[in-house]
């Protein structure tokens, strides 16, 4: 298929960057798409859930460039990430930006897009599979249900500080007819299940936490949103998860 060109410019483009959703992390997960451009690309900018089985499909020889983000470790700001993109673009090559789950979500892709733009060069979005379709098909549960739950939202369960966002809007969050996917809440949780039963959501809505989704060690347990808050109160691993509370499927 054609590349589609999304410069926003009329200078010509040195290079070609391929934003591609590496999906959880299993590599069976990734599209046809996904692989092809892994196999054609000179660099590779990966995020760390983008890393492990998913660079086997990289080809030999080519720049692989860690640029993830972690909570509470050091990590590349993105004015770095995104000027790395560009320079490695000038140079004439191909280049995959590599992210985890689908790139367009909570993947701070707008930065970069804007990054290329200004700089003339081309780049397409590859989409790929998300953590929150991921996490439901491993826990065997769809996210929609007709008559119980009719709408999916995807909600950030903090801000640029780590703190829960101040700005939520707490009608639609409390929402029990409603699937709530929360990426990276395990630290707010609690504050924001608190905020959930002061709003009116039942303390027994049913949650499902997945942790390390798409890995050999992905792990689900589920509860209630008022259990699952009291057990992260005091313990919380280092292992990336994603929270779903709402009109769950029982098991």
């Amino acid at each position: 298929m054609t590349e589609q060109s999304h410069t926003g410019s009329d200078t010509p483009a040195a290079g070609f960057v391929s934003f591609v959703g590496s999906g959880p992390g299993d590599p069976e997960l990734l599209t046809l798409k996904a692989v092809a451009r892994l196999q054609a690309a000179d660099a590779v900018l990966f995020d760390d859930l983008s890393s492990g089985a998913v660079l086997g499909h990289a080809r030999a020889g080519a720049d692989l460039i860690a640029v993830g983000k972690r909570a509470g470790r050091p990590s590349p700001s993105q004015a770095h990430v995104s000027q790395l993109l560009v320079d490695y673009a000038r140079t004439g090559v191909r280049v995959v930006r590599l992210k985890s789950g689908d790139a367009g979500i909570f993947g701070r892709l707008e930065e970069e897009i804007l990054a290329l733009r200004d700089a003339g060069i081309a780049f397409e979005i590859i989409p790929g599979v998300s953590a929150a379709s991921a996490a439901a098909a491993a826990a065997a549960i769809p996210l929609t249900r007709r008559l119980a739950a009719r709408r999916v939202q995807f909600v950030t369960g903090h801000d640029v500080t780590g703190h829960l966002p101040e700005q939520r809007n707490m009608a639609a969050l409390a929402d029990a007819d409603a699937t709530t996917v929360v990426f990276m809440p395990k630290r707010t949780f609690p504050a924001l299940a608190a905020s959930l039963i002061d709003h009116g959501l039942a303390p027994d809505t049913p949650a499902l936490m997945a942790e390390n989704v798409g890995h050999p060690d992905q792990s689900l347990a589920r509860a209630t949103i008022a259990s699952l808050a009291e057990s992260l109160k005091d313990t919380v691993s280092s292992k990336p998860a994603l929270i779903l509370y709402g009109p769950l499927m029982e098991p």
